[in-house]
């Protein structure tokens, strides 16, 4: 398994329930980044932070065709789970560099071209017509195709391929569900919980609360995250003190606080794959007020399980925000629906490793 997520050793409980799962339907080696800790595990191969910290991006792939080819002589593995369309061409070609067969499987879990185009600098969409030239030759290139919505199979479809498999990737829901949900509270609050990235629109979720807020004077804006956009938050919260709140990271079980402590979720990404948030969301029957856009209607009836507006529309969102907001018996339908339509996403490790072992037995049989 390849991929730049990063992972401190040792895993928390929740990876440590994954990988213990697949360990137990196929050898596992996992190349990425190392997130820290002081722990060790021979499954995994991390690649130490690279100093300054704007270099160890383009270090990392720069070095990854190498490190996958060593990996491949070493391990000698059946088949390679990438994450990434441009990760699965670096790759393919750490696999001719290595001289084997082993088959590549793209794992694509969101717009390939998002990363250039609405991540980190300004300066990366200089490289967007390099890295959509890379995402179509490693999805044309890879052995298999695994997407996990229906939006993102038909992104792989748009480049010519047909997906191999589609299904979620594994999320820990336990502590979403290990209490039942809580009463809606007494203040109306909105939570938005991701990156502080352009692609989440942290920006147009500002734009908007300064036009909704006026209007629900009672109300609340919680916004939980960091990243490039944390002056969009923190602008926010020195104008209007009483109805915002930004929180820089919580661990997973104060999420599943924070969830309970809203009204509903705002999530008004530019791009989407499969909102995680979302499925956390709906686990504490809370609706969501989102964009119309990528793998959210995916997930997100619009008008059952919440409310879908048009991506970078701050009047509109406003007006979606003002509509749950003010109107408590609406937020408590579209959580009551939620807490319905979460009940098909939810599988258990040892289902997740199944299906991923198919996924490679597909791919060895094709």
């Amino acid at each position: 398994m390849v991929g730049r997520m990063r992972y401190s050793l040792p895993l928390s409980p929740s990876l440590a329930r994954k990988f213990d799962a697949l360990e137990a339907e196929l050898d596992v080696r996992v190349l990425g980044s190392s997130g820290g800790g002081n722990g060790t595990d021979p499954r995994f191969h991390l690649v130490p932070t690279v100093r300054p910290r704007a270099l160890d991006g383009p270090s990392f792939y720069a070095f990854l065709p190498f490190r996958v080819a060593r990996e491949l002589r070493e391990f000698r593995p059946d088949g390679v789970l990438v994450q990434g369309a441009q990760e699965t061409e670096l790759v393919l070609l750490g696999r001719r560099l290595a001289r084997v067969q082993t088959k590549v499987i793209a794992d694509i879990h969101g717009d390939p071209g998002s990363p250039t185009r609405l991540y980190g600098s300004p300066l990366r969409k200089t490289l967007a017509p390099f890295a959509d030239a890379l995402a179509r030759r490693g999805l044309r290139g890879a052995d298999g195709v695994r997407t996990i919505s229906d939006y993102t199979s038909g992104l792989a479809r748009a480049s010519g391929v047909e997906p191999s498999a589609t299904f979620a990737a594994f999320m820990d829901l336990e502590p979403f569900l290990v209490e039942p949900p809580a009463r809606l509270p007494d203040r109306p609050t909105a939570l938005f919980v991701g990156v502080l990235e352009r692609y989440k629109a942290v920006d147009v979720l500002a734009d908007s609360w300064r036009l909704a807020a006026p209007r629900v004077p009672g109300a609340l804006l919680h916004v939980v995250g960091r990243g490039t956009l944390a002056d969009v938050p923190s602008r926010l919260a020195a104008e209007l003190p009483e109805q915002t709140r930004w929180t820089q990271a919580l661990d997973t079980p104060e999420v599943a606080r924070a969830l309970d402590d809203s009204t509903v979720l705002v999530l008004p990404s530019r791009s989407e794959g499969l909102g995680r948030v979302v499925v956390e969301a709906f686990c504490r029957a809370r609706g969501v007020v989102g964009s119309r856009i990528g793998g959210i209607p995916d997930l997100v009836a619009d008008g059952e399980s919440g409310l879908l507006v048009t991506p970078e529309d701050p009047t509109a969102l406003a007006d979606a925000l003002v509509r749950v907001l003010a109107d408590r018996a609406l937020a408590e339908r579209l959580g009551a629906a939620a807490r319905v339509a979460v009940e098909p996403w939810l599988a258990t490790p040892e289902e997740y490793a199944r299906q991923i072992r198919d996924l490679v037995e597909t791919t060895l049989a094709t």
